[in-house]
């Protein structure tokens, strides 16, 4: 019986987390598509040079909500409501000094960082004018991913679910609006994209109105060993997501020499559609992470493994699902983003879309495994895992394997970092598996 009332919860927490990082993904997505329409291959090329900068605010709120919202639920858990408020306000503290560093650069350098990016004379305008108004809207960006977060662990999936569905819903019905009626081009689309997550905030209301949550903004100090669990056990999810935006910086370099524009502009359709299969995987980590740390917080560990283990069939299950859709419609998919009918960007696109994406079932376990050893405050493997998948293994892969085979090369760089750190992981898991289980059997000794 109680086997059967932890899958109902799981599918629950699954289904309404998967729904709504679907609709965060979507923003950048639906961008692509409207600016693609409206500005054809240079417009999709310079928002593709931008979208690293939109990963590392994007990952700084899932750091920041993530590591708040994982201790906030074993405390909970374990009933110290008092630790819980000053976490929530220090919480709150970091995301206000994250949002000032973010914005600072609008005003005084973003030019620049658009020139660091890649973005060379013909494309520099357009970049320029989606990454400044970007930073401008990291407030919203960050305090949106950090109050989905706590939701979702204060026993509201439905309403955080509900409320990224009307960010990214107004994002579609704004984009058009903007870009087509109003005729405002790039500014029209990074506008959107920054309007929605106060929509979305706006939609999360009820939750502080009827009195539902179970944490609340204290008069505290600032405390900084707070906040450095905030960022510990938060940063597996940063460097997911800033890992993706270095792979992209590497991949625009090296795509800039093989194919010029028209190559990064049909990366810039793989890059986008991996916005959404990573958020899938995304939304599964999110969905059963406050499972897992309240079992891990009541010391429920038969439990525990058992959330664990259909969280890794769940996303084997929706890996295989995705790349047979990609696989079947690389065509139709990519004719949405070419909007100017070019051969070329078809041909090198569906190319990338079946090979790069042979990564899914391995981004999948590697997603469930970093979420499974930060939900249980093992940071140490969370870190080492993202780090090797983000930084040590890709750049090298991607370099030598462009050498090797030009844009095959290119395309196979990312499935074989993220199978090779699926091995490396699954030793991991396997080490700290032995570990627990005799540190277990020394206490029933004893």
């Amino acid at each position: 019986m109680e086997r059967a009332a932890i899958r109902t919860e799981f599918l629950r927490y699954i289904l309404l987390s998967v729904l709504g990082t679907l609709g965060v993904s979507c923003y950048i997505l639906v961008d692509t598509y409207f600016v693609a329409e409206g500005l054809g291959s240079n417009g999709l090329a310079a928002l593709n040079i931008a979208i690293p900068a939109y990963n590392l605010i994007h990952g700084t709120g899932l750091m920041i909500g993530m590591g708040a919202a994982t201790k906030f639920s074993i405390c909970k858990s374990q009933g110290n409501q008092g630790l819980v408020n000053r976490i929530y306000t220090n919480t709150l503290y970091l995301a206000l000094a994250f949002s000032i560093i973010y914005m600072l650069p609008a005003f005084f350098c973003s030019r620049q960082i658009a020139s660091l990016l890649g973005a060379n004379a013909e494309i520099l305008e357009l970049t320029n004018t989606y990454l400044q108004t970007l930073m401008l809207f990291s407030p919203a960006l960050i305090l949106n991913n950090i109050f989905l977060c706590l939701l979702r662990n204060d026993g509201s999936p439905h309403l955080a679910m509900m409320a990224t569905l009307m960010g990214s819903c107004s994002n579609m019905l704004m984009d058009y609006i903007f870009i087509f009626p109003c005729k405002m081009g790039m500014l029209g689309a990074i506008l959107a994209t920054g309007i929605s997550p106060i929509l979305s905030m706006l939609m999360m209301t009820p939750h502080w109105l009827k009195r539902k949550n179970t944490f609340h903004f204290i008069k505290t100090k600032i405390d900084l060993r707070i906040m450095s669990w905030d960022l510990s056990i938060g940063f597996p999810s940063f460097v997911a997501q800033i890992s993706t935006g270095i792979v992209m910086i590497t991949f625009n370099a090296i795509i800039l020499q093989l194919e010029g524009n028209i190559g990064i502009a049909a990366y810039g359709v793989i890059a986008n559609i991996a916005l959404v299969v990573t958020g899938i995987h995304t939304g599964i980590g999110q969905g059963v992470q406050p499972l897992i740390s309240r079992y891990f917080g009541q010391g429920k560990h038969e439990q525990l493994q058992l959330v664990y283990r259909y969280a890794k069939l769940t996303a084997f299950a929706a890996s295989a699902l995705m790349y047979a859709v990609i696989f079947v419609f690389a065509t139709p998919i990519t004719a949405i983003f070419n909007s100017e009918g070019s051969a070329t960007l078809q041909m090198i696109s569906e190319l990338g879309l079946k090979l790069y994406f042979l990564s899914a079932p391995f981004v999948g376990y590697n997603t469930i495994l970093a979420t499974y050893f930060t939900s249980i405050e093992k940071t140490l493997p969370a870190h080492v895992l993202s780090i090797l998948r983000g930084l040590i293994l890709i750049l090298p892969i991607a370099f030598i394997l462009a050498y090797i085979g030009q844009m095959i090369g290119v395309w196979l760089a990312y499935p074989v970092t993220e199978c090779i750190a699926a091995i490396l992981g699954l030793c991991i898991f396997n080490k700290q598996m032995k570990k627990t289980s005799a540190i277990q059997r020394r206490l029933i000794l004893n």
